[in-house]
C-alpha cells in the first residue's frame, strides 16, 4: 500500500502538483538526511544533496518506473548518485567563513589567501543584497545548520514559508554569484 500511496504522489507531482511534493519530502526527509549524512560525512553536503534529489523529482530527472521496483529503492539509488555527483564537483573543502581566514593565515599562500578574502567578501556581498527574511533564513539554515522545522519553530512561521524562503534567496545567491563571476569584479 505504501507503494502505491508513493507511486500515487509521484504521479501527482509530475503534474506539478506541490503540495504532493511537500508530504513526499515530509515522508523521507528524515531518513534520507540521515542515509546521506553517512555517506558523504557532512550534513552540508548531505542537505545540498537531499535539495537536489527532490528538485530533480520535481523537475521530472530520473523517471521512476513501477515495474521495475520499489519507490525507495528508486529515491535512496538516486540519492546515492546525487551525493556521489555533489562529492567530485566539491573541488575545495567546506569551511564557515569565520574559519576562512584562520586557515588562510596558517597553511595558504598569498594567492590563495587573497582569493579566499575575494570568495568570502562576494558570499558576505551577495547575501546582504538579500531581503531581511531571507538572509535570516540563509543564516539559520547554513551557518547555523538548523533543519527547516527547526526555522519554522524558531520563527514561528509555516514550513513551507521556509522552504520557500530559503529556495528564492539560493536562486537570488546564485545569480548574485554568477554576475559577479561574468564580471569578474563586484560592482560598488
Amino acid at each position: 500500500m505504501e507503494k502505491s500511496s508513493d507511486f500515487t504522489l509521484y504521479g501527482r507531482i509530475q503534474q506539478k502538483d506541490k503540495e504532493a511534493l511537500e508530504q513526499l519530502y515530509d515522508r523521507y526527509e528524515k531518513i534520507l538526511f540521515s542515509f546521506l549524512v553517512k555517506m558523504t560525512e557532512d550534513p552540508d553536503l548531505a542537505e545540498e544533496a537531499l535539495q537536489e534529489v527532490f528538485i530533480k523529482i520535481w523537475r521530472g530527472k530520473g523517471e521512476y518506473n513501477e515495474s521495475k521496483g520499489k519507490f525507495t529503492s528508486w529515491l535512496f539509488t538516486m540519492s546515492r548518485n546525487v551525493a556521489i555527483d555533489l562529492i567530485r564537483k566539491r573541488k575545495k573543502p567546506t569551511v564557515p567563513l569565520e574559519e576562512v581566514g584562520e586557515l588562510v593565515n596558517n597553511e595558504s599562500t598569498v594567492e590563495e589567501a587573497a582569493e579566499w578574502q575575494e570568495q568570502k567578501e562576494q558570499i558576505e556581498t551577495a547575501v546582504q543584497e538579500l531581503s531581511g527574511e531571507q538572509q535570516k533564513m540563509i543564516q539559520l539554515f547554513y551557518f547555523k545548520g538548523y533543519t527547516h522545522e527547526k526555522i519554522a519553530s524558531i520563527c514561528d512561521i509555516p514550513l513551507g514559508t521556509v522552504k520557500s524562503r530559503i529556495r528564492l534567496a539560493l536562486k537570488k545567491l546564485k545569480k548574485s554569484l554568477h554576475g559577479v563571476q561574468e564580471r569578474g569584479a563586484i560592482d560598488d
